[in-house]
């Protein structure tokens, strides 16, 4: 009955939120107490939400602080220099701004927002490819194809709703696919050189002539920047990179390495508090929208976790499934999550189906850590560009004024062979 309570419960979530009868935050916290009150557990339900929240409690922590940290290194120009020169190096080559896309889309898509990764991408470009004669579906194309791999990032979307759904850390989940992930910026790289040689022999053939280098070329910065910008330049980039190395070497927990970067930067960046007040202000909202659908996902993720109802789901597939398919359940997962995220949205693959695969795994002798690596490495990772479900893919495309089934068509190939390659090397490296 519990197994049978556990899939009504996955299906109802499922087609609320496909069909859009009901956001995801409510789908995420009623559905589960609806079913568990069915199920006769109300006296126990309390303890359950409570051990669901808290156990997602850092990761709620870590997107708060890591989202504030990058929208302050954005506002404060961090990237700007980075922009300058790449579009300077490309200018007047279709595929040297084809690859420059790709460096500036890999770059400014590190704070783990695709709406802003668009927003800045596109409005630096688009006039650019305008310029030259290019296509915009090749912008929206290699943005599409950063993006999704940056979108690997801890604090990501993927990343951030895999740690939520199964209650485990960055430590689990996205350190062990950092060379998955490597090699998926590398494929990002090759695949933007090859689109830029089609796009150019394509303008060649129809006889264009390039404009001049220098009309391209990005606005020069000043002869002589005020001495405390480009202190605090210098003070940025090194505290960011020396946030990265700590991520890396896990030097202390994710949560609390963003909550004391950003506390820092604030401290030099913003010292006054109306400054201060002014960036909560701008970005609180995007932080207040992100943490409530972790700690709604805790909601779910405590009673199904705390009924019972996830263990008799997997017991019941783990009974009709033969052993010997349990080693291939990561591999297929990350083969197949990028095409679902055609189909699922981000939290209805994460919160509804991803746990009940990962159990399955577990029953069958696996690690459930292994199907949520497996899912980042495809499922809105590479799709989340490319996905109808998904807002943010419409500012991209209704900035470049490019026609969504173009931009699918262009890009798809590329997209799914991102995910084969992060997850060849996955497999190479034993993280899957």
């Amino acid at each position: 009955m519990v197994a049978a309570l556990g899939f009504v419960t996955i299906g109802l979530f499922l087609a609320l939120t496909l069909t859009r009868k009901v956001s995801v935050l409510l789908a995420l916290v009623l559905v589960p107490i609806a079913t568990a009150l069915a199920g006769g557990f109300g006296g126990e339900l309390g303890g359950m939400i409570a051990d669901g929240m808290v156990k997602v409690a850092p990761v709620a922590i870590m997107i708060t602080f890591a989202v504030l940290y990058f929208s302050l290194m954005i506002d404060s120009g961090l990237f700007d220099p980075a922009i300058r020169r790449v579009l300077r190096w490309a200018a007047g080559d279709p595929m040297k701004i084809t690859v420059g896309t790709a460096v500036l889309t890999l770059l400014v898509a590190l704070d783990g927002d695709g709406a802003s990764t668009f927003l800045i991408t596109v409005s630096a470009l688009l006039p650019i490819y305008k310029r030259l004669g290019m296509r915009p579906v090749v912008l929206t194309g290699v943005v599409c194809l950063g993006a999704g791999v940056m979108n690997l990032v801890p604090w990501g979307g993927p990343t951030a709703r895999a740690m939520a759904a199964l209650k485990l850390d960055g430590a689990d989940i996205f350190l062990p696919v950092l060379p998955a992930m490597v090699a998926g910026i590398a494929w990002v790289l090759l695949a933007a050189y090859l689109i830029g040689r089609r796009e150019r022999a394509r303008l060649a053939e129809q006889g264009e002539a390039l404009p001049a280098p220098e009309t391209l070329a990005a606005p020069t910065e000043p002869d002589e920047a005020p001495r405390t910008a480009r202190v605090l330049f210098w003070f940025n980039l090194l505290l960011t990179v020396a946030l990265i190395a700590a991520l890396v070497a896990q030097l202390m927990p994710l949560e609390v390495l963003f909550a004391v970067a950003f506390v820092v930067a604030l401290a030099v960046n913003r010292p006054t508090w109306p400054r201060q007040q002014e960036l909560l202000e701008k970005h609180g909202a995007n932080v207040i929208l992100v943490t409530a659908m972790i700690f709604a996902a805790g909601v779910f993720t405590g009673i199904l976790g705390g009924t019972g109802m996830i263990n008799e789901m997997s017991r019941a597939i783990v009974s009709v499934v033969p052993d010997a398919a349990g080693g291939l359940l990561p591999t297929a997962t990350a083969v197949t999550s990028m095409p679902l995220s055609l189909v699922f949205t981000p939290d209805a693959y994460y919160y509804g189906v991803m746990p009940v695969v990962a159990e399955t795994s577990a029953g069958l002798g696996g690690d459930p850590a292994e199907i949520g690596r497996a899912a980042i490495l495809g499922q809105m990772t590479t799709g989340f560009p490319l996905s109808p479900l998904t807002a943010s893919t419409f500012i991209l495309l209704g900035m470049a004024k490019v026609e969504f089934g173009a931009h699918q068509r262009f890009i798809f190939g590329w997209a799914f062979g991102t995910t084969l390659v992060m997850t060849a090397v996955a497999l190479l490296t034993g993280a899957i």
